[in-house]
Protein backbone atom coordinates (compact mmCIF):
# COMPACT_ATOMS: atom_id res chain seq x y z
CA UNK A 1 0.00 0.00 0.00
CA UNK A 2 1.47 3.23 -0.64
CA UNK A 3 1.64 6.21 1.96
CA UNK A 4 -1.46 8.16 0.32
CA UNK A 5 -4.98 7.63 2.40
CA UNK A 6 -6.70 4.52 1.07
CA UNK A 7 -10.58 4.56 0.57
CA UNK A 8 -12.04 3.00 3.15
CA UNK A 9 -13.74 0.51 1.09
CA UNK A 10 -11.12 -1.02 -0.59
CA UNK A 11 -10.24 -2.13 3.22
CA UNK A 12 -9.96 -6.12 2.05
CA UNK A 13 -12.31 -8.31 4.52
CA UNK A 14 -9.03 -10.71 4.42
CA UNK A 15 -6.32 -8.63 5.83
CA UNK A 16 -5.17 -9.76 9.48
CA UNK A 17 -2.77 -7.44 11.55
CA UNK A 18 0.68 -7.65 11.48
CA UNK A 19 0.63 -6.15 14.71
CA UNK A 20 -1.18 -4.10 17.19
CA UNK A 21 -0.49 -2.78 21.21
CA UNK A 22 -1.67 -0.10 23.38
CA UNK A 23 -0.61 2.59 23.33
CA UNK A 24 -1.64 5.88 26.55
CA UNK A 25 -5.30 3.76 26.73
CA UNK A 26 -5.43 4.00 22.55
CA UNK A 27 -5.83 -0.09 20.64
CA UNK A 28 -4.09 0.43 17.66
CA UNK A 29 -2.51 -1.56 14.98
CA UNK A 30 -1.46 -2.25 10.97
CA UNK A 31 -3.19 -4.70 8.64
CA UNK A 32 -0.91 -6.76 6.37
CA UNK A 33 -1.20 -4.44 3.48
CA UNK A 34 -0.01 -1.62 5.91
CA UNK A 35 -3.13 -0.35 6.79
CA UNK A 36 -2.83 1.68 9.93
CA UNK A 37 -5.65 1.27 12.38
CA UNK A 38 -7.31 2.01 15.85
CA UNK A 39 -9.65 0.17 17.33
CA UNK A 40 -13.30 1.04 17.96
CA UNK A 41 -12.35 1.76 21.85
CA UNK A 42 -9.10 3.47 20.50
CA UNK A 43 -11.14 5.60 18.20
CA UNK A 44 -13.50 6.36 21.42
CA UNK A 45 -10.79 7.28 23.72
CA UNK A 46 -9.03 9.26 21.31
CA UNK A 47 -11.86 11.54 20.54
CA UNK A 48 -13.62 11.69 24.23
CA UNK A 49 -16.46 9.36 23.49
CA UNK A 50 -17.68 6.37 25.66
CA UNK A 51 -16.84 3.34 23.67
CA UNK A 52 -20.52 2.32 22.72
CA UNK A 53 -20.91 5.70 20.78
CA UNK A 54 -18.35 4.88 18.43
CA UNK A 55 -18.99 1.00 18.50
CA UNK A 56 -22.48 2.08 17.49
CA UNK A 57 -21.22 4.54 14.13
CA UNK A 58 -19.03 2.19 12.88
CA UNK A 59 -21.17 -1.28 12.91
CA UNK A 60 -24.44 0.40 11.71
CA UNK A 61 -22.43 3.02 9.62
CA UNK A 62 -25.20 2.23 6.86
CA UNK A 63 -27.58 3.87 8.63
CA UNK A 64 -25.88 6.24 10.67
CA UNK A 65 -23.75 7.81 7.85
CA UNK A 66 -27.54 9.51 6.95
CA UNK A 67 -28.00 10.58 10.44
CA UNK A 68 -26.20 14.37 11.36
CA UNK A 69 -23.18 12.97 12.96
CA UNK A 70 -22.44 9.74 9.81
CA UNK A 71 -23.71 12.68 7.03
CA UNK A 72 -20.77 15.42 8.49
CA UNK A 73 -18.18 12.19 9.11
CA UNK A 74 -19.17 11.00 5.35
CA UNK A 75 -18.38 14.47 3.74
CA UNK A 76 -15.40 14.67 5.51
CA UNK A 77 -14.36 11.73 3.73
CA UNK A 78 -15.74 12.46 0.58
CA UNK A 79 -13.60 15.77 1.17
CA UNK A 80 -10.44 13.85 1.84
CA UNK A 81 -11.26 11.96 -1.65
CA UNK A 82 -11.90 8.69 0.40
CA UNK A 83 -15.15 6.89 -0.24
CA UNK A 84 -17.76 6.50 2.45
CA UNK A 85 -18.69 3.14 1.57
CA UNK A 86 -17.44 0.95 4.38
CA UNK A 87 -15.48 2.52 7.75
CA UNK A 88 -14.07 -0.75 9.14
CA UNK A 89 -13.11 -4.52 8.96
CA UNK A 90 -13.73 -7.23 11.30
CA UNK A 91 -9.92 -8.31 12.69
CA UNK A 92 -9.40 -11.09 15.40
CA UNK A 93 -6.87 -9.25 18.49
CA UNK A 94 -5.84 -12.05 20.96
CA UNK A 95 -8.75 -13.90 19.99
CA UNK A 96 -11.59 -10.90 19.94
CA UNK A 97 -13.21 -9.67 17.58
CA UNK A 98 -12.43 -6.03 16.80
CA UNK A 99 -13.38 -2.97 14.58
CA UNK A 100 -10.64 -2.10 12.80
CA UNK A 101 -11.09 1.73 11.89
CA UNK A 102 -8.14 2.53 9.24
CA UNK A 103 -6.47 6.08 9.41
CA UNK A 104 -8.35 7.76 7.17
CA UNK A 105 -11.62 7.37 8.58
CA UNK A 106 -10.25 7.75 12.34
CA UNK A 107 -8.82 11.34 10.91
CA UNK A 108 -12.51 12.16 9.63
CA UNK A 109 -14.44 11.08 12.93
CA UNK A 110 -11.80 13.03 15.30
CA UNK A 111 -11.79 16.18 13.11
CA UNK A 112 -15.97 16.02 13.59
CA UNK A 113 -15.65 15.78 17.37
CA UNK A 114 -12.80 18.50 17.52
CA UNK A 115 -15.25 20.87 15.06
CA UNK A 116 -18.51 19.61 14.56
CA UNK A 117 -20.06 18.19 17.71
CA UNK A 118 -21.92 19.77 20.77
CA UNK A 119 -19.46 16.90 22.96
CA UNK A 120 -18.46 18.15 26.27
CA UNK A 121 -15.33 16.61 25.80
CA UNK A 122 -15.13 18.42 22.64
CA UNK A 123 -11.42 20.25 23.88
CA UNK A 124 -10.15 16.31 23.94
CA UNK A 125 -10.97 15.97 20.56
CA UNK A 126 -9.08 19.04 19.57
CA UNK A 127 -6.11 18.71 21.75
CA UNK A 128 -5.42 15.33 20.09
CA UNK A 129 -6.39 16.93 16.52
CA UNK A 130 -3.70 19.20 16.95
CA UNK A 131 -1.38 16.83 17.91
CA UNK A 132 -2.10 15.08 15.03
CA UNK A 133 -2.14 17.71 12.58
CA UNK A 134 1.69 17.62 12.90
CA UNK A 135 1.78 13.75 12.54
CA UNK A 136 -0.39 11.74 10.61
CA UNK A 137 -2.12 8.68 12.16
CA UNK A 138 -0.15 6.80 10.30
CA UNK A 139 2.98 7.76 11.44
CA UNK A 140 1.82 7.93 15.02
CA UNK A 141 0.28 4.05 14.74
CA UNK A 142 4.02 3.24 12.84
CA UNK A 143 6.37 5.30 15.96
CA UNK A 144 4.28 3.84 18.37
CA UNK A 145 4.49 -0.12 17.58
CA UNK A 146 7.49 0.27 16.22
CA UNK A 147 6.70 -1.06 13.19
CA UNK A 148 8.75 -0.67 9.68
CA UNK A 149 6.84 -0.90 6.58
CA UNK A 150 9.95 -2.03 4.51
CA UNK A 151 10.19 -4.97 6.89
CA UNK A 152 7.47 -7.03 7.08
CA UNK A 153 6.84 -10.55 6.26
CA UNK A 154 4.88 -10.60 3.23
CA UNK A 155 1.10 -11.63 3.60
CA UNK A 156 1.25 -14.72 1.55
CA UNK A 157 4.22 -16.19 3.88
CA UNK A 158 2.75 -14.67 7.07
CA UNK A 159 0.39 -18.02 7.55
CA UNK A 160 3.09 -20.78 7.07
CA UNK A 161 6.10 -18.48 8.66
CA UNK A 162 3.73 -17.65 12.20
CA UNK A 163 2.75 -21.18 12.19
CA UNK A 164 6.35 -22.58 11.72
CA UNK A 165 7.36 -20.03 14.98
CA UNK A 166 4.46 -21.42 17.19
CA UNK A 167 5.54 -24.80 16.47
CA UNK A 168 8.59 -26.41 17.93
CA UNK A 169 9.11 -30.13 17.98
CA UNK A 170 10.31 -32.47 20.88
CA UNK A 171 13.41 -34.47 20.72
CA UNK A 172 12.97 -37.85 19.13
CA UNK A 173 10.08 -36.83 17.12
CA UNK A 174 9.10 -35.32 13.93
CA UNK A 175 5.72 -33.59 12.70
CA UNK A 176 4.13 -33.39 9.27
CA UNK A 177 3.76 -29.93 9.18
CA UNK A 178 7.60 -29.39 9.93
CA UNK A 179 8.42 -32.17 7.01
CA UNK A 180 6.36 -30.68 4.35
CA UNK A 181 7.94 -27.26 4.66
CA UNK A 182 9.54 -28.01 0.99
CA UNK A 183 6.09 -28.52 -0.45
CA UNK A 184 4.61 -25.17 1.40
CA UNK A 185 7.18 -23.24 0.15
CA UNK A 186 7.14 -24.68 -3.29
CA UNK A 187 3.33 -24.20 -3.05
CA UNK A 188 3.41 -20.59 -1.99
CA UNK A 189 5.94 -19.86 -4.54
CA UNK A 190 3.34 -21.35 -7.42
CA UNK A 191 0.78 -19.14 -5.78
CA UNK A 192 -1.22 -21.48 -3.56
CA UNK A 193 -3.04 -19.43 -0.84
CA UNK A 194 -2.00 -20.88 2.04
CA UNK A 195 -3.79 -19.55 4.61
CA UNK A 196 -6.13 -20.67 7.56
CA UNK A 197 -8.42 -22.36 4.67
CA UNK A 198 -5.81 -23.93 2.69
CA UNK A 199 -3.79 -26.09 5.33
CA UNK A 200 -1.53 -28.88 3.21
CA UNK A 201 -0.26 -30.43 6.35
CA UNK A 202 -3.65 -31.84 7.64
CA UNK A 203 -3.78 -33.72 3.90
CA UNK A 204 -0.58 -35.27 4.29
CA UNK A 205 -0.71 -35.54 7.88
CA UNK A 206 -4.41 -38.19 7.90
CA UNK A 207 -2.91 -39.68 4.73
CA UNK A 208 0.29 -40.69 6.22
CA UNK A 209 -1.75 -41.43 9.56
CA UNK A 210 -3.74 -43.93 7.30
CA UNK A 211 -0.48 -45.76 5.87
CA UNK A 212 0.96 -45.58 9.82
CA UNK A 213 -1.99 -47.74 10.87
CA UNK A 214 -2.68 -49.55 7.75
CA UNK A 215 1.28 -50.89 7.61
CA UNK A 216 1.53 -51.81 11.44
CA UNK A 217 4.36 -49.29 11.63
CA UNK A 218 4.31 -48.65 15.26
CA UNK A 219 5.93 -52.09 15.60
CA UNK A 220 8.48 -51.32 13.98
CA UNK A 221 9.28 -48.12 15.00
CA UNK A 222 7.74 -47.49 18.36
CA UNK A 223 4.79 -45.87 19.58
CA UNK A 224 3.80 -42.11 17.81
CA UNK A 225 2.78 -39.86 20.44
CA UNK A 226 0.27 -36.65 20.48
CA UNK A 227 1.83 -33.06 20.69
CA UNK A 228 0.28 -29.66 20.70
CA UNK A 229 -0.22 -27.49 17.50
CA UNK A 230 -0.82 -24.06 17.81
CA UNK A 231 -2.44 -21.60 15.10
CA UNK A 232 -2.05 -17.43 15.36
CA UNK A 233 -4.56 -15.76 17.14
CA UNK A 234 -5.38 -14.41 13.88
CA UNK A 235 -6.51 -18.04 12.46
CA UNK A 236 -10.39 -19.17 13.32
CA UNK A 237 -8.45 -22.42 14.86
CA UNK A 238 -7.03 -20.39 17.36
CA UNK A 239 -10.42 -20.34 19.58
CA UNK A 240 -9.94 -24.19 20.29
CA UNK A 241 -6.59 -23.42 21.81
CA UNK A 242 -3.32 -26.07 20.90
CA UNK A 243 -4.76 -29.01 18.66
CA UNK A 244 -3.42 -32.38 19.83
CA UNK A 245 -1.68 -33.70 16.28
CA UNK A 246 0.35 -36.74 15.79
CA UNK A 247 4.02 -36.67 16.12
CA UNK A 248 6.23 -39.57 15.20
CA UNK A 249 9.42 -41.41 15.99
CA UNK A 250 12.93 -39.68 14.43
CA UNK A 251 13.41 -43.79 13.64
CA UNK A 252 10.37 -43.39 11.05
CA UNK A 253 11.51 -39.87 9.50
CA UNK A 254 12.93 -42.53 6.33
CA UNK A 255 9.74 -44.52 5.91
CA UNK A 256 8.14 -41.15 5.92
CA UNK A 257 10.23 -39.55 3.18
CA UNK A 258 10.12 -42.71 1.02
CA UNK A 259 6.25 -42.80 1.25
CA UNK A 260 6.07 -39.09 0.65
CA UNK A 261 7.89 -38.71 -2.19
CA UNK A 262 6.93 -42.31 -3.76
CA UNK A 263 2.80 -42.09 -2.58
CA UNK A 264 1.46 -39.25 -1.88
CA UNK A 265 3.25 -36.47 -4.22
CA UNK A 266 2.32 -38.58 -7.19
CA UNK A 267 -0.79 -40.08 -6.02
CA UNK A 268 -2.74 -37.89 -3.04
CA UNK A 269 -1.82 -34.64 -3.92
CA UNK A 270 -2.81 -34.08 -7.21
CA UNK A 271 -6.25 -35.03 -6.22
CA UNK A 272 -5.73 -32.16 -3.19
CA UNK A 273 -5.02 -30.05 -5.92
CA UNK A 274 -8.04 -30.55 -7.94
CA UNK A 275 -9.83 -29.33 -4.89
CA UNK A 276 -8.17 -26.06 -4.07
CA UNK A 277 -8.51 -25.05 -7.49
CA UNK A 278 -12.40 -25.86 -7.30
CA UNK A 279 -12.13 -23.61 -4.34
CA UNK A 280 -9.91 -20.88 -6.47
CA UNK A 281 -7.27 -21.21 -4.58
CA UNK A 282 -4.81 -21.83 -7.13
CA UNK A 283 -5.14 -21.69 -11.07
CA UNK A 284 -5.23 -24.52 -12.57
CA UNK A 285 -1.88 -23.67 -14.44
CA UNK A 286 0.12 -23.29 -11.70
CA UNK A 287 -1.05 -26.25 -10.20
CA UNK A 288 0.56 -27.90 -13.33
CA UNK A 289 3.59 -26.01 -12.33
CA UNK A 290 3.53 -26.94 -8.74
CA UNK A 291 2.77 -30.81 -9.27
CA UNK A 292 6.03 -30.27 -12.19
CA UNK A 293 8.38 -28.68 -9.22
CA UNK A 294 7.61 -31.09 -6.18
CA UNK A 295 7.03 -34.49 -7.74
CA UNK A 296 10.43 -35.99 -7.68
CA UNK A 297 12.38 -36.83 -10.69
CA UNK A 298 13.93 -40.29 -11.29
CA UNK A 299 17.57 -40.15 -11.32
CA UNK A 300 18.69 -40.85 -15.09
CA UNK A 301 21.13 -43.52 -15.02
CA UNK A 302 23.85 -44.18 -18.07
Amino acid sequence: MSQELIPSNQMNMNLVPVTEGEVDGINMGVLSDGTPFLSSRGVARLVGQAPSSIITLVTNWEEEKYKPRGAKIAQILKEQGVSDSKIHVEVVLNGVKTHAVDDATCLAILEYYAFDSTSKNQEIAQTNYRLLARRSIREFVYTSLGYDPNNVVPLEWKHFHDRMLLNEVPRGYFSIFKEIADLMVSSIRQGLVVDDHVVPDISVGTAWSKHWENESLEGKYGPRTKHPHRYPDYFPQAKAGAVPVNIYPLAALGEFRTWFESTYLPEKFPNYLKGQIKKQSISVTSAELLLEAVVPKQITKH
